[in-house]
């Protein structure tokens, strides 16, 4: 198991690889289609985002409310493709981690290949175990959108999967190539 630590740099993200399993540890962002579609208008206003997202990561989420001595409610990753169309731009400023779960579009990929950036995939359905890692909780904007408003989250030990790396394996594509091989 690999240990990543907030916020990321080139060098950290360049030695991860398809299928690898890490431990992330420090501050990401939470943000869904509503609040990508706000950060992405602010770009094209030249408006000041939410967060640095230069060296940041994001978690596709959009957490259920907490209850009564919870930091968090339960905390899935939200299907990371609805995304797509909002992600590159961000990517070209220095996002350097997406989390969420499912496949992502050939220009989302094409876009981590040329900024250095990876796709870590949280297990779904999984969103209480998830909530675990979060040690703090914070919106920091756009809290008119409810549960898709943006979080400074810290996390602990949140154990994901390196589904695409930085250089566009996709562990997608390679699991269904291994099974299509085993089945002849």
């Amino acid at each position: 198991m690999i240990e990543l630590k907030a916020p990321f740099k080139n060098e950290d993200i360049e030695k991860l690889v398809c299928g690898d399993v890490v431990k992330l540890s420090g501050v990401i962002y939470t943000g869904r289609d509503a609040a990508h579609k706000r950060m992405i208008n602010a770009i094209y206003n030249k408006e000041e985002l939410p967060f640095d997202v230069n060296g940041a990561g994001i978690y596709y989420v959009g957490p259920s409310p907490s209850k009564d001595n919870q930091i968090i409610g339960s905390a899935g990753p939200t299907t990371s493709y609805r995304m797509d169309d909002l992600t590159v731009p961000l990517l070209e400023r220095g996002l350097k981690v997406m989390i969420g779960k499912g496949k992502r579009s050939e220009e989302v990929v094409n876009s981590m290949i040329k900024n250095k950036a990876v796709y870590l995939a949280a297990i779904g359905g999984a969103g209480a175990y998830i909530s675990h890692a979060i040690k703090k909780c914070e919106v920091i904007d756009y809290e008119d959108l409810g549960p898709e408003a943006v979080r400074r989250l810290e996390v602990e030990d949140l154990q994901l999967i390196v589904a695409i790396d930085s250089y566009g394996n996709n562990i997608y594509e390679k699991g269904r190539a291994m099974f299509a091989k085993e089945s002849q």
